[in-house]
């Protein structure tokens, strides 16, 4: 079952960041964290991902760098900032919380 981009689309965001604090990382290999830690039910498009990494970078949550593996194409390395972090925290609290207006709303029926 895939999951709705809808559902997510709000939390592009978060989602990056929450796999940033697991260390630095390139844009491939976050995707395909992402994708296995949701059984391969969601994952960005790759236009999707470049842009969450240049807004999240203009807005100081995120720093990249280039890496310096040997031969073979370069990759552009990401990591969590202060700020990123501060506002991963944000994002979890809100998160808590609108989760439980959801289960109020659309959750399994009491008793």
């Amino acid at each position: 079952m895939s999951i709705s981009a809808d559902i997510l689309r709000g939390h592009t965001d978060a989602i990056i960041l929450a796999q940033l604090m697991n260390g630095d990382s390139y844009g491939y290999e976050i995707n395909k964290r992402i994708s296995q830690r949701a059984g391969g039910a969601y994952g960005f498009k790759e236009a999707t991902l470049y842009t969450a990494f240049k807004r999240l970078e203009q807005n100081g949550m995120i720093a990249s760098y280039w890496g310096d593996e040997g031969p073979g194409a370069r990759r552009r390395y990401y990591a969590i900032t202060q700020a990123g972090m501060a506002q991963l925290a944000a994002d979890r609290q809100e998160w808590t919380e609108t989760k439980k207006v959801l289960d109020a709303l659309i959750g399994q029926k009491e008793g």
